[in-house]
Order: C-alpha cells, then sequence, then structure tokens
C-alpha cells in the first residue's frame, strides 16, 4: 500500500504509544465518528477510545462516512489517542448455526475494513462458544477454518490487530480462562496479527481472583504463559457487580464493585500491561466515565 496520508497519520499515531496506559473509553457515535465520539471523548478526559462501527445487536454492515472517517483518523492523529472498533456481540466462529457462521465471517470482515479505514489500532471480537452440542474441538476447527482466512486478509501495514476477547464464562464458551486464549491461538497458528483484549470483569467473572495481594499479576503471568510476550494488546477496564467465579458479565464501576481499586493499580504495574491502553466499559454514563477516567489516571499515576 502507498504512504498515503491516512497510512502515515495511522503509523504516527502507533509509534506514539509509549510505556505510559492511555485511559479512554467506549463512546457513541450516533451523529459521527468525529463530531459525536471525539467530542464525547474530549469531555471525559480520554486518552483512547473505542467505537463501534456497525449496530452491535444486529448483522448490517453499514459504509462508513469517508468524511467522518478521515476526520476521526486525522483528529485522533493529532491528538496522539488510539482507537479502537468493537466486532457486533452477534459474532460466533463456534456456532453450530451455519447462518450464524457465514453472518460472522461478513461481519468480522466489515469490522476490520472499516478499523483500516479510521485508522484503529485493533478490532475486538468476543471469543464465542460451541452451540449445537458440539464438543469444543469441532467448534475450534470451525474457528480456524472461518477466522484464519480473516487474518490472512490482513496484509496492509495500517491493518488493525484481531483482538480476542474472552467471556465471562458462561454456557459453552470456547475462552474464558486466561488459559483457554492458547488453543485459541493454537487454532489460528498464534496469527501475527492475533492479539488479546483483556476485560477485567470478565476475567475476574470466570474465576480469576484479582483481588488480595499479587492477584492481577499471577492473572496476567499467566496469560503470558498462555500466548506469549507481547500479544496484550488492549484492557477493557471494568469492575464486577458480582464476585469472582459468578460467571456473570455484569460491569461495575471502578472501586465500587468487587475487584475494587488496588487490583488495576496492580495492574499498571506489570510488565506486560506496558504501553497498553485501558477502555472503560462501565455504567453510570458521561458522568460515570468521566469520573472512572479520573479514578484509572490517578492509580496509573501512583496519587
Amino acid at each position: 500500500m502507498g504512504s498515503t496520508p491516512s497510512t502515515r497519520s495511522t503509523l504516527s499515531r502507533r509509534s506514539a504509544l509509549s510505556t505510559r496506559n492511555p485511559v479512554g473509553g467506549h463512546v457513541p457515535v450516533a451523529g459521527g465518528l468525529a463530531s459525536t465520539g471525539l467530542a464525547y471523548a474530549r469531555e471525559l478526559g480520554a486518552e483512547a477510545v473505542q467505537v463501534f462501527a456497525a449496530n452491535p445487536r444486529g448483522w448490517a454492515t453499514p459504509a462508513g462516512n469517508p468524511v467522518q472517517d478521515e476526520r476521526f483518523l486525522a483528529e485522533c492523529a493529532a491528538e496522539g489517542i488510539p482507537a479502537y472498533v468493537h466486532a457486533p456481540y452477534l459474532i460466533n466462529f463456534g456456532s453450530g448455526t451455519e447462518a450464524t457462521a457465514e453472518l460472522s465471517v461478513g461481519s468480522l470482515r466489515h469490522s476490520l475494513r472499516r478499523g483500516r479505514e479510521i485508522g484503529a489500532l485493533g478490532v475486538v471480537v468476543h471469543t464465542g462458544s460451541a452451540t449445537g452440542g458440539r464438543t469444543r474441538g469441532t467448534a475450534l476447527a470451525q474457528v480456524r477454518e472461518l477466522m484464519l482466512p480473516l487474518l490472512d486478509e490482513l496484509t496492509h501495514d495500517d491493518d488493525p490487530f484481531l483482538l480476542l476477547e474472552s467471556t465471562a464464562g458462561q454456557g459453552f464458551s470456547l475462552c474464558s480462562r486466561t488459559w483457554d486464549f492458547g488453543p485459541y491461538f493454537e487454532a489460528l497458528d498464534s496469527h501475527p496479527k492475533l492479539g488479546v483484549c483483556l476485560d477485567t470483569c470478565h476475567i475476574f467473572a470466570a474465576g480469576h481472583d484479582l483481588t488480595g495481594p499479587g492477584g492481577m499479576g499471577r492473572t496476567l503471568d499467566l496469560l503470558v504463559e498462555s500466548v506469549g510476550p507481547d500479544r496484550l494488546k488492549l484492557i477493557h477496564a471494568n469492575d464486577s457487580k458480582d464476585v469472582a467465579g459468578a460467571h456473570k458479565d455484569r460491569h461495575e464501576n471502578i472501586g465500587a464493585g468487587h475487584i475494587g481499586e488496588e487490583p488495576f493499580r496492580e495492574l499498571f504495574s506489570h510488565p506486560a500491561t506496558a504501553g497498553v491502553p485501558l477502555i472503560l466499559e462501565t455504567p453510570g454514563g458521561k458522568e460515570g466515565h468521566t469520573t472512572d477516567v479520573k479514578r484509572l489516571k490517578r492509580l496509573r499515576d501512583g496519587d
């Protein structure tokens, strides 16, 4: 791909990530990626953003607005804001329903394309579950068949990483504990464009107790053991309304749930998180998000 202004902007923004951890949030984009999404981000004091490129609960694959795309990319580059796309929730590459599996391919391909168009560093997708009474092995074989070709399409310098996000362990989840990432990565040949988005609420709900001395550090160590170094590319920073191992995906504001503040302080000091942005998906609307951004920055900065 040639060195277009968009490409240069994206690459310069990627190189801007340093050992600090940008803290930001998922922002609304109805009305325009830049005009709505970035305005909201600035009000939060966000240093990183995550957006939907399509209806998160549907299969539609809408075209972007080129003017908004270019403005979003340019303003993120100018302000040093790393951006991410969250793929729709319906995607499940382990599904036993053929239509769902086929629609998942089209939906994720769309999110990856839109990610490149807006300069996103990564596209987050849930790891899915084995449905239809099939074994985990059968489901992972289908994951390989359908997802690996999409990874192989990521040949541009400014293509985003595909970031796997584990679940809270409900039902027949393919990936919920840290060690579950290992077989998932193996199914995809540990592709160089493959990474992890670690959701603190999900991993806690799945059974990793992040509380107590060293709880967060041990969990991050296990993740690195499972997938190797430098695969953690994004963190969804969410407290949990429920206790460890509850298998319930219910986010809470930072410090107001069962995880508490201290594990997040520990997270910032772990070698695996160096330079990794944090995205909040907590309740409370703009007021709650603004408070959580400030709280995470305080923990990051040692206050």
